[in-house]
């Protein structure tokens, strides 16, 4: 029955989020129940729990996860700062005209967006604000207008720099070191953030090439469903205000990075500075607007790492009880080997993206699964960046993902939830489909990080 503790903390951690209590309460609770009750019947050993404040410490010193609090403050002053209203109007014009040219534009300045700022749910919001009313009088499909701002929203999980890969190139980091470590090996230069920004460029590009790819075989299947709009006049000089600004400092990020003249912490402060300094030139960061940024900054700092120190609790108690050993053991009896068990982790992840969100299973299943699939020879890279794609579907997969919510709640009341929820399948289908090919060519993800390190 000890066995199966593991188990049941996890099985409680997914009913208890079911209910609405908040993550990182949920996650430390459960620890300390499990441990308290495992105490008192003499089966937990609580000397393990004094390794507790060194996790924390761990967290405050770990340089890495400085970078979150940075791209977060970048994400909210780009957004205030109104760049994707100017990019969606100029790129509304170049594509006008054409079928299924708005969707397009919209895929395009939300890629533009997820390179700039990899917030999720600003870019949900914005997009649904901007372009779902123009979309819908325009005559598109409610449900092809909605999908496509929903997906396009989520390529911030995906498109560096991002949020999820700088906490999943932590996770991963740790889980690294433990793999090592339970083989008796060490190497120094464990898989980090940069790693995943790089990878993650060719997967995340053939991703938005997916999207367009869907849009223009709709708009010639269904020609109803994405009508072409009226060509305005294009100037070139309104275009290459909105459109450059946003470009160059996604340039700088990702440059400084890929040169190795900046770590992903470094690019993230470059980053933050370069967003004030652009809306302070657009006359968008007075003091008022500082003060907000600052705040929603902090709101999301918190939040996330409140979760870390939960989650971080959770694991130890969690292998106190053995939990390593139980699922390391699920894994080698899998049939298949290696290719069985990452197919089965995969399969989970997906599904705990109908009832969890990006951070539950960043800081819950990938430190669990993990250091188990590492230790089998998986490559950390590639896995990175399938784990990544996967939890991509977590914002679209009904009934909780968070896209879906963010856009109902501007979406006018004549557009159906049912239709939102209709309009994200194809776009699910395409990130699994994204998955299969990564599966069947891992190079997708490891060949330019491996080009860059030499």
């Amino acid at each position: 029955m000890i066995e199966l503790v593991p188990l049941l903390m996890f099985a409680a951690i997914c009913a208890l989020l079911m209910f609405g209590y908040p993550v990182a309460f949920t996650l430390g609770g459960t620890a300390l129940i499990a441990a308290g009750l495992g105490i008192v019947y003499g089966v937990f050993d609580a000397e393990l729990l004094r390794a507790f404040p060194d996790r924390l410490y761990g967290i405050m010193r770990n340089r890495t996860l400085v970078a979150v609090p940075l791209f977060v403050l970048m994400g909210v002053i780009l957004e205030r700062a109104k760049i994707a209203e100017d990019l969606l109007v100029n790129l509304t014009k170049v594509f006008m005209g054409a079928r299924a040219g708005m969707a397009i534009s919209v895929v395009v300045v939300g890629t533009l967006l997820a390179a700039s700022t990899g917030i999720v749910g600003a870019t949900v919001v914005t997009m649904g604000l901007m372009s779902l009313p123009t979309m819908l009088k325009q005559g598109y499909s409610p449900t092809l207008a909605t999908g496509t701002i929903c997906a396009t929203g989520t390529l911030g999980q995906i498109i560096p720099p991002s949020i999820a890969l700088v906490l999943l190139g932590d996770t991963l980091s740790n889980a690294y070191q433990q793999a090592q470590l339970s083989a008796g090996i060490f190497n120094p230069t464990p898989i980090n953030a940069a790693d995943l920004f790089i990878g993650a460029i060719i997967p995340g590009l053939l991703l938005v090439a997916a999207y367009i790819i869907y849009l223009l075989l709709i708009a010639r299947r269904k020609p109803a469903s994405a009508p072409p709009g009226e060509r305005e006049a294009l100037e070139l000089w309104p275009l290459l205000h909105s459109l450059l600004p946003p470009i160059t400092l996604m340039l700088m990020v990702l440059g400084s990075i890929m040169t190795g003249i900046a770590t992903p912490t470094e690019a993230a402060a470059i980053g933050a500075l370069g967003a004030a300094l652009l809306a302070y030139s657009r006359g968008a960061l007075d003091w008022a607007r500082a003060g907000a940024v600052g705040r929603s900054t902090l709101q999301v700092t918190a939040m996330v790492f409140a979760i870390l120190i939960g989650a971080s609790l959770f694991s130890l108690v969690f292998r106190g009880y053995g939990g390593e050993e139980l699922i390391t053991g699920i894994f080698h009896s899998l049939p298949g080997g290696v290719i069985g068990a990452t197919l089965l982790v995969m399969l989970v992840i997906f599904l705990l993206g109908f009832i969890l969100d990006f951070f539950e299973i960043t800081f819950v299943v990938v430190p669990i699964v993990g250091p188990v699939l590492l230790a089998m020879g998986v490559d950390p890279v590639w896995l990175g960046i399938m784990i990544a794609i996967n939890l991509q579907t977590s914002f679209l997969t009904p009934p909780f993902g968070f896209a879906l919510f963010y856009l109902r709640g501007v979406a006018p009341s004549s557009v159906a939830t049912s239709a939102i929820y209709r309009g994200v399948i194809p776009f699910i289908a395409i990130q699994l489909l994204m998955l299969c090919v990564l599966a069947l060519w891992p190079a997708l993800a490891t060949w330019l990080p491996a080009m860059v390190a030499r």
